[in-house]
């Protein structure tokens, strides 16, 4: 189980900060680890299976929008986390 609160401690920008984007994909991270880990021994759940698809691609939206507007941060964050970056797109 996630502890919520200190992935919020570990990944604000102030005590005040609960849902800026870089909490937000910290937290899907746990999320997405935690089931992950269901996964492994419940190869049948779908249901499971699903979900994470669906909370693999909100933090990849998430991940997108953070590389545009801060990359410093995208940076720190996918270095921090363990997320493995996709190739720049330089136009």
């Amino acid at each position: 189980m996630i502890d919520k609160q200190q992935v919020i401690r570990d990944n604000a920008g102030s005590d005040s900060d609960t849902g800026s984007t870089t909490v937000q994909v910290a937290l899907l991270t746990a999320r997405i680890n935690n089931l992950a880990a269901h996964l492994q021994t419940n190869k049948k759940d779908k249901a499971g299976q699903r979900g994470l698809q669906l909370m693999n691609g909100q933090r990849r939206r998430l991940l997108k929008y953070l590389e545009r507007t801060d990359y410093d941060a995208y940076i720190a964050l996918t270095d921090k986390l363990g997320i493995r970056r996709g190739q720049r797109i330089v136009r």
